[in-house]
């Protein structure tokens, strides 16, 4: 079997990103009527063409995930239980309090100024900037997360049940999660908005992806699905993801010119966020629970990881295309794949302090041998 690799576009993602910003501010320079003409071509103030691009940025996140495998994480619980409980009892709040003393504290001066909501009201964009921290923070695991568990070598059936069972929380927890969060941060957050928002862009994907992937599987099989089909969506999801960055970064060209340093303030405690939920998911509780490698490795990158997708598309809906929020989540986008293959690269070079380790590396050799010399001893 052909060994898995990142796509052009998933392994240089956030230089298409960095090209997104920049085409992004010359279109808003040039042509700005393009991107306001298209966010105004609105229902019930959805932009129906940055919605289109928000569901096929979606729908292929969705359909790759197999809901039979959920019944599967009763036999190994604990790396599951791990996931759940630091992605919704650690992760929304610690982003919020990291997100707030470096975006509302100690960078607030760097960040000020107002911006309109797209319901009209006056906030400042520090907690702009904090209300995008905190849709990343609540939105875990993209399906991204498959490849960086690959990557690592841990157990594929494994991140796929976890990935399967968060994404299925999500669904139930994220509104309520965030509108609480937001609310804290003083942003006005109508309740009727963030449901539709989880609708649209998590439960239709959702039920789209799960009905075609049967429906597809059943007619054109397994492996049709994943060698053709997927490979086929994937360029899509990518590019109606650039696609929307380079409409965004036109409304926000003036304020990224004009402050060229906003980026890196909103960046470092995303960085942050994303290093502290890692290590205590792998170097503490893994190890606590005394998992596998094989094991700790995906379920801590899964707690590491943005579901930067939704993340996007709730701050559009939210608060607008042109909004702080928006330009905050665009920032996890631009800094997640650097940041997890470093991740991945921890993994790898540290898998020896695990009990259970079978990767072919001499750390982990040196380890087994000494193991084995304990049992014969014993």
């Amino acid at each position: 079997m052909a060994e898995k690799k990142l796509s052009i576009f998933e392994h240089y993602l956030s230089i298409w990103v960095l090209l997104c910003i920049a085409g992004g501010i010359v279109l808003g320079k040039l042509a700005p009527e393009v991107a306001t003409t298209l966010n105004d071509f609105s229902i019930y103030q959805v932009s129906i063409p940055i919605a289109v691009c928000l569901f096929f940025m979606m729908y292929p996140i969705m359909v790759k995930i197999d809901f039979s495998q959920v019944i599967k994480s009763a036999k190994t619980p604990k790396p599951v239980l791990l996931t759940l409980f630091i992605n919704w009892g650690i992760k929304p709040f610690s982003m919020f309090a990291i997100a707030y003393f470096f975006l509302g504290y100690l960078f607030k001066d760097f960040l000020s100024g107002t911006e309109i909501l797209k319901n009209g009201e006056n906030v400042e964009l520090w907690r702009s900037y904090i209300a995008g921290a905190i849709l990343l923070g609540i939105a875990p695991c993209t399906a991204m997360v498959l490849m960086w568990g690959y990557l690592a070598k841990g157990n594929d059936g494994l991140t796929l049940v976890m990935v399967a069972i968060n994404s299925l929380v999500m669904l139930l927890v994220y509104g309520p999660l965030g509108s609480l969060l937001l609310n804290i941060n003083a942003m006005p957050v109508p309740w009727k908005t963030m449901l539709f928002s989880v609708s649209i862009y998590v439960a239709l994907p959702l039920i789209a992806g799960y009905f075609s992937r049967k429906l597809i599987i059943k007619y054109k099989g397994i492996n049709w699905f994943n060698d053709k089909f997927l490979h086929w969506l994937t360029p899509i999801s990518i590019s109606a993801l650039l696609l929307t960055l380079v409409l965004l970064f036109s409304f926000k060209g003036e304020v990224i010119i004009n402050n060229p340093l906003t980026i890196l303030w909103i960046a470092i405690p995303l960085f942050i966020q994303t290093v502290f939920i890692y290590a205590i998911g792998y170097f503490i509780f893994a190890r606590w629970l005394k998992l596998s490698y094989h094991d700790a490795a995906p379920a801590a990158l899964i707690g590491a990881s943005n579901h930067f997708e939704v993340a996007i598309a709730t701050a559009v809906i939210l608060f607008g295309l042109s909004s702080g929020a928006a330009l905050a989540t665009v920032v996890g986008v631009l800094i997640e794949v650097p940041l997890m293959l470093m991740l991945v690269s921890i993994c790898k070079h540290t898998c020896h302090i695990f009990n259970e380790c079978h990767l072919d590396y001499p750390h982990c050799k040196t380890r087994a041998l000494g193991q084995e010399a304990l049992v014969k001893l014993n």
